[in-house]
């Protein structure tokens, strides 16, 4: 057969090389930020002014600075623009990175489409940049892991779908017969990450004019929905796909074959099917059915093998070539990677059990998890393959081993340093959280006792962070090194006979799952088999039956100011700090009941578009807020924090207090609520909306001035009726407004009205 010549793209390569690298370095830095922020919740006042004298700032010395900034610095929109930017611009750009140089020489043939893998570079590109640019404007949905609001969703997805129509034809016009392992997961991850995306992200726009969105779930069911996504994002953005990096690049590195192929398929398709049914896990003790929970837990157990089996397949591999990691930086980082890639997923099911997620959630402990993946698996990996890629694109050898060797073992330590005082954190926020005197009381009643027991450890964590990045800027200096020394390939010459059409029957003798690997589109179509059935079996039943959310009699729809109020709250990121979920605990019944003892119940949330149920309580849960503590209280709360709350570490919110709510969307906002998803607003209270605004932030005002004399002669010198303008009193409705509908132990659903 004659053999064709051809060559491999080396710039597409490069391209998202360098935009791993470059991104990379600002998702850590937003992560140290947020760490900083946690034990110096001045950090924005210093930078940008405040009016405590016992601060100092680079200033002027006055607060009207950190007002102009308009919370773009806070910590709920620094912490999401972190954890976006680790997820979309680092690790899916290290991803990219390693499929189009691994996919091109597995399949022998060059991308399809040069044009389209410049169009999806770029698109994912601007992606980033419009969501760095949307969430320091606010600009969010509050969804964990899917903020972006919904022009960037549809960006998302087409860029995806650029980069999946490119690999698929290059999969199409191949001249390797069967498919290697890793083309498995890059499949199974196209497929899984489009399902996720487009059903987690479809919302009904405000105007096609404008930002603002609505989730097209509610409550309970957007909690499943988004767990679902949001568990799988880990599974299918942060874990399949880097598996097919391991798969790739470690047997390279090692020049061993892969330990077992029997191993890999068993991996690959236990993986795909047990892993998208873990979701509910996150939703233990909530509102959530309990067969959802039970059906979360079982699978999360069952992922133990799987996830071992692969992590025993990669540390295999390297039987007989220990004696190259003593030596060789770029497989310490990988074994480190697929070591905390096993330890990761041994404690994500463990966390999954009901007793130990009773301590665990909500607690430092989960976020010493992720971190352990993400800064282990994800970040080590990645640090792997730009190590191994570099002196091959530059046609040179790595300008510095003793560099390398330097950024593995600051990175181990800041691992180290960051997970285990998260780990002890987690423990101590959980047990403190449970403990009663004898008399049945907390023992620790005040909730900043907690926050005071855990600062030592969010230096730690800090310290740790700040390791990690140090390593991170040593690679780039070695990276920067070895480029310049080196000469870029761009295109790279390769020759191989063409594909012989031998048709599609199985051959005798031949294995069935080897049939397979020549059947990309059979290969495909029940990859998406497998992943829809823990979906189908999961979503369906609760988005489709109205008995699995319970309708409570007295829960009504928020008033026009509580709406407002709500999207404040969205827009900040206040959900990243406190929870709205009471779970039936005695201690959290305690703690958090306000007047009304009760805990979250599923009808309780019908209007919440979305959900803000939470992950973490750095701050207390505020599900049972309302009526809780005095309006005045709130005001003095948000602007500043220590004022009412000695040793809080909740950031100051004084441009909540200086900006005037923009009502111009209130009532589009309400009408869309009816006519979309059937909320019971009348056309009288729409048509009244803002004298029923105007009412309500009046009331709340003249709460204000009978509860705080010092705020009611301040504002006597101001002009009257400025105070009911601004976004605080907004705010502060839908805080005073939070469980409130709740005030007896008699609880009347439609089933016993």
């Amino acid at each position: 057969m004659e053999t064709q010549k051809f060559s491999y793209d080396n710039s597409i390569v490069r391209a998202f090389l360098y935009a791993t690298i470059v991104f990379g370095l600002i998702g850590f830095t937003f992560g140290l930020t947020a760490a900083l922020m946690l034990f110096y919740p001045e950090l924005p006042e210093f930078l940008f002014g405040t009016d405590d004298t016992t601060i100092k700032s680079l200033a002027s010395g006055n607060i009207q600075g950190l007002i102009n900034t308009h919370g773009a610095f806070g910590f709920g929109r620094i912490r999401m623009l972190h954890t976006n930017t680790v997820i979309f611009a680092f690790v899916c750009n290290i991803v990219y990175t390693g499929i189009y140089y691994s996919l091109q020489r597995l399949l022998k043939a060059r991308m399809y489409s040069d044009t389209l893998s410049w169009l999806h570079f770029w698109t994912w590109q601007i992606m980033i940049v419009a969501t760095f640019i949307t969430f320091f404007m606010g600009i969010n949905t509050s969804k964990e892991y899917a903020e972006h609001e919904w022009p960037i969703d549809i960006l998302i997805a087409f860029s995806w779908i650029i980069f999946g129509i490119n690999m698929f034809l290059t999969i199409a016009k191949r001249r390797v017969r069967h498919l290697y392992v890793a083309i498995w997961f890059y499949i199974g991850t196209w497929i899984a990450v489009a399902m996720l995306h487009i059903f987690n992200n479809l919302e009904v726009p405000l105007s096609f004019t404008g930002w603002k969105s609505y989730s097209a779930y509610a409550g309970v069911k957007d909690a499943i929905v988004q767990w679902w996504y949001g568990h799988n994002a880990v599974a299918f953005v942060l874990t399949t796909p880097v598996l097919g990096l391991m798969y790739y690049f470690l047997p390279k590195a090692a020049d061993r074959p892969v330990f077992s192929y029997k191993l890999s398929i068993i991996h690959f398709w236990s993986l795909i099917f047990v892993y998208i049914w873990a979701g509910p896990h996150h939703l233990q003790y909530t509102a959530l059915p309990a067969w959802a929970q039970a059906v979360g837990t079982g699978f999360s157990i069952m992922l133990i093998a799987p996830s071992w089996g692969g992590m025993l397949n990669g540390l295999l591999t390297l039987r007989g070539a220990w004696d190259k990691v003593r030596e060789n930086p770029i497989l310490k980082f990988f074994v480190v990677a697929v070591t905390c890639y096993g330890m990761a997923t041994f404690e994500g099911p463990l966390l999954a059990t009901k007793n130990i997620n009773k301590i665990g959630h909500f607690t430092d402990w989960v976020i010493g998890h992720v971190h352990l993946g993400a800064l282990g698996w994800n970040g080590f990996m990645a640090f792997g393959v730009i190590y191994y890629l570099v002196p091959i694109l530059w046609r040179t050898k790595l300008y510095s081993v003793k560099l390398a060797n330097w950024h593995f073992w600051l990175g181990t330590l800041g691992i180290i340093f960051y997970a285990v005082p998260m780990y002890i954190s987690g423990f101590t926020q959980g047990l403190m959280w449970k403990q009663f005197n004898p008399d049945g009381t907390l023992v620790w009643k005040n909730w900043l006792d907690t926050v005071t027991a855990i600062i030592p450890y969010f230096k730690m964590r800090f310290f740790g962070g700040f390791l990690y990045i140090s390593g991170s800027i040593i690679m780039i200096i070695n990276v920067v090194a070895t480029v310049r020394k080196g000469s870029f390939q761009k295109e790279v010459p390769a020759e191989a006979p063409a594909l012989a059409n031998i048709g599609n029957k199985r051959k005798e003798g031949e294995g069935t799952h080897l049939w397979l690997e020549r059947m990309p589109f059979l290969l495909g179509v029940l990859s998406l088999l497998t992943i829809s059935i823990g979906s189908m079996v999961e979503i369906i039943p609760t988005l489709s039956l109205k008995k699995s959310v319970p309708t409570i009699s007295a829960v009504k729809p928020y008033s026009p100011l509580e709406l407002e109020g709500r999207d404040i709250y969205i827009r900040e990121g206040c959900n990243a700090c406190h929870s709205q979920m009471v779970r039936p605990f005695r201690d959290e019944i305690v703690r958090f009941n306000g007047k009304n003892g009760q805990y979250s119940k599923a009808g309780e949330f019908v209007y919440d578009r979305p959900f803000l149920w939470g992950s973490k309580r750095t701050g207390p849960d505020l599900h049972r807020e309302g009526g809780k503590n005095p309006s005045s209280w709130h005001y003095k709360h948000m602007y500043n924090p220590r004022s009412t709350s000695a040793g809080s570490i909740m950031p100051r919110y004084p441009w909540l207090i200086a900006t005037n709510l923009d009502r111009s969307k209130m009532v589009d906002k309400m009408k869309l609520m009816r006519n979309t998803f059937d909320v019971p607003y009348t056309k009288s209270e729409i048509d009244s909306a803002n004298s029923w605004a105007d009412h309500q932030a009046n009331k709340i005002v003249k709460d204000i001035f009978s509860e705080a004399s010092d705020l009611k002669d301040a504002y006597a010198k101001r002009p009257a009726g400025e105070l009911e303008k601004k976004e605080i009193v907004a705010l502060i409705s839908y805080l005073q407004r939070l469980g409130t509908d709740i005030k007896t132990t008699e609880i009347k659903t439609a089933s016993n009205n």
